[in-house]
């Protein structure tokens, strides 16, 4: 039988992306893809001969996944990962040929839209190798490749090694499937003592040793995020999986290599007040002015992923100057003191991420210092910025 027409597996329905003719508020996200490509050539100098396999889960951390596998594939990228297989067959509806790996492990019963969109599975089951099984053996396609996660200190996903032997039954008597990949994941790459790390990667030698002996050759083997292809060579295997660093953001402090930001957010000044001593501003009334003060309002809210936790603790850029933002983060909108600057006016650019250069100088807002200011980490600052701010993309 032959396999179904690719057509998309019912999920949950998501907000079309914005067009600029639709983007009637000034809030949104320029996405700067000649950053994005530098960041590529920057991984590629440390992955050496290992391939790279782009990490675009959470629509590509936030950037709008297939704008991003569409650059980074004409870039010359190895492959792509992703962590649903929703994910995966959005890139390929998106028109991305290039190999898309599924490590989130969850496919129901769409089984046939793995064969049908030619998307290589992670499995850590018994059971998943049975299901594409039958799923190969009833449509009468070619073997199925998969790879197989080991769960090496991550206690998350993935087979643990006192259970390998029985994923190699499993594939023994499934031959529809073919182990072509062994993958783990660390859990302290990001940290400077490594011995944690060295523990893991012992941990999956000694698994791919394993299914090497019962007869699985030439495996690609992977294991390396973002922090741990910088790290060393030992950690890189034959595949690299970078995720945040072609977003721009060093995966640990002590990793400053030569990175760019990709996303800017900006918005523009839509109400401006002046208030006076005393008066309050906000949801609970949680800040009072100090002085006579100048208050300007910015069409960006928690809704939007400017965190509530940075209410009275961000900041934004106006006219190249630091501002406060004064009273609590609305869904909507947030306020900002722009008291201490000049010819601050309507329409004037606000930079919530990113930087500004304006008349009254320069600065720059970056992940990493709005996930300290809210008690997070760089990750959710980038993949917290809504569906509903528009992704515009550029060339330097």
């Amino acid at each position: 039988m032959a396999l179904p027409v690719a057509v998309p597996v019912p999920r949950v329905l998501r907000p079309r992306r914005a067009a600029p003719s639709d983007a009637v508020r000034p809030t949104r996200a320029d996405i700067n893809l000649g950053s994005l490509r530098h960041n590529l050539h920057v991984v590629r100098r440390f992955a050496g001969n290992s391939l790279v396999y782009g990490v675009l889960k959470a629509d590509a951390y936030g950037h709008g996944a297939p704008a991003v596998a569409r650059t980074l594939e004409r870039a010359g990228i190895d492959g792509i990962c992703v962590a649903l297989l929703e994910e995966g067959i959005e890139l390929r509806e998106a028109g991305i040929r290039a190999p898309i790996l599924i490590m989130g492990g969850y496919y129901g019963d769409a089984w046939s839209e793995v064969l049908a969109r030619n998307l290589t599975p992670v499995v850590y089951e018994p059971a998943q190798i049975e299901a594409l099984a039958r799923e190969v053996r009833y449509y009468e396609a070619p073997p199925a490749a998969v790879h197989l996660k080991v769960d090496t200190g991550m206690a998350r996903l993935g087979v643990r090694f006192e259970r390998l032997e029985e994923m190699m039954d499993a594939f023994d008597q499934c031959p529809e499937v073919k182990l072509t990949g062994m993958m783990t994941h660390f859990a302290n790459a990001d940290r400077g003592d490594l011995h944690l790390t060295d523990e893991q990667c012992g941990v999956f030698d000694a698994s791919v040793a394993m299914a090497e002996k019962r007869g699985h050759s030439s495996l690609m083997r992977h294991a390396a995020n973002s922090a741990a292809l910088m790290r060393t060579e030992r950690y890189r295997y034959d595949m690299v999986r970078p995720g945040i660093a072609l977003f721009g953001v060093e995966p640990s402090p002590d990793l400053a290599k030569d990175l760019r930001p990709v996303m800017r957010v900006r918005s523009e000044i839509i109400a401006l007040r002046d208030i006076p001593e005393g008066a309050p501003a906000g949801y609970g009334s949680t800040w009072c002015a100090t002085r006579a003060t100048r208050i300007a309002t910015i069409p960006m809210g928690y809704a939007d992923g400017v965190n509530r936790s940075l209410s009275n603790v961000g900041r934004v850029l106006v006219r190249g100057r630091s501002c406060a933002i004064v009273g609590n983060v609305s869904m909507d909108l947030i306020m900002v003191d722009v008291t201490a600057i000049p010819g601050v006016t309507l329409r004037d650019e606000v930079v919530v991420l990113g930087s500004q250069q304006g008349p009254l100088g320069s600065d720059t807002i970056t992940p990493e210092e709005i996930a300290h200011a809210s008690g997070t980490i760089p990750w959710e600052v980038l993949t917290g910025i809504s569906r509903r701010v528009p992704r515009f993309y550029r060339e330097p």
